[in-house]
């Protein structure tokens, strides 16, 4: 449990924004699965909202625009953003939490009819005709050949993205106080060596550890990290400059080389090819954004 004085913690997730509002699981649609393979549906949270962690009898995709959904799969964390969903399998225990406002859709695959076999939570390319044909199956006017033609269709072209962008946790009891903080605070810049004392470690010991259980050392998987917040909050429309100081980065380009260390490209150029490829419009927005992991 990651504890902090600036908000509730909750078991096996991180500080909860104030406003938030805690639910057992995503709503399951209002129809049964029955007749159909696949039921489709959009919510909009209002303030932001967190789901305990559930599992589904369904396999589940869900996806965001305009914000983001962080969710903890085991020792596992995912940042879901435009462009991206994610699978989760039926009967995996996961939680989550979506921005306010953020279009939060899902998808429900009944198992003995759907042609997947995804055994584990991955990450999937929503492209503008993925997303489309997703919509099109949340009508209740559909008659039954035409659902099947676009569920077919479904399943043609639903494949994993480029980017399993997936945080490893170390579930080390010798390090799981780091990342505990960490997550709570990404902007914490302690030194692999200040955290060796404190702990009261070698630092080989913390730098074997992090190597062993996440395959990352200790500042590539606290880079890692913070790229997971920057995502969250450049959806949000917070500014270069407003979040590398949010992150603990002394200069905005040594944010950018990080974010491009970890993604492969630049803040800007990352978001404007979801944008593009939806014809949307990012408007920045000036706050203070909060310092916590949303998840």
């Amino acid at each position: 449990m990651v504890r902090s004085s600036r908000g509730e913690a909750s078991p096996g997730m991180w500080r909860r924004e104030a406003g938030t509002v805690v639910l057992r699981a995503a709503a399951l649609p209002e129809r049964t699965v029955e007749p159909f393979v696949i039921n489709a549906g959009l919510h909009i949270p209002r303030v932001p909202t967190e789901w305990s962690p559930h599992s589904h009898p369904q396999h589940e995709l869900v996806w965001v625009r305009g914000g983001t959904l962080t969710s903890r799969v085991r020792d596992r964390v995912f940042t879901v953003s435009e462009g991206h969903g994610l699978w989760m399998p039926a009967g995996v225990v996961h939680g989550g939490r979506a921005t306010a406002g953020a279009e939060f859709h899902d998808a429900f695959f009944a198992p003995d009819r759907t042609p997947i076999a995804f055994e584990e939570p991955k990450a999937i390319a929503m492209t503008p005709l993925l997303e489309s044909l997703l919509t099109h199956l949340s009508r209740t006017d559909l008659d039954a050949a035409a659902r099947t033609r676009a569920e077919a269709v479904v399943f043609d072209v639903l494949v994993p993205s480029e980017h399993q962008f997936a945080l490893q946790l170390p579930g080390d009891s010798r390090i799981d106080a780091i990342a505990e903080a960490l997550l709570d605070d990404p902007a914490d810049g302690r030194s692999l060596e200040e955290w060796a004392r404190l702990l009261g470690v070698s630092d080989r010991t913390v730098t074997r550890a992090f190597r062993r259980a996440t395959g990352l050392s200790f500042a590539q998987w606290r880079q890692v990290l913070r790229v997971h917040r920057a995502l969250t909050l450049l959806s949000e429309g917070f500014d270069v400059m407003t979040i590398s100081e949010t992150l603990g980065y002394a200069q905005p380009s040594s944010f950018i080389a990080a974010f491009r260390r970890v993604m492969g490209t630049t803040p800007g150029a990352y978001f404007s090819t979801a944008d593009d490829a939806r014809g949307g419009v990012r408007i920045p927005v000036s706050r203070v954004p909060n310092s916590g992991l949303s998840a």
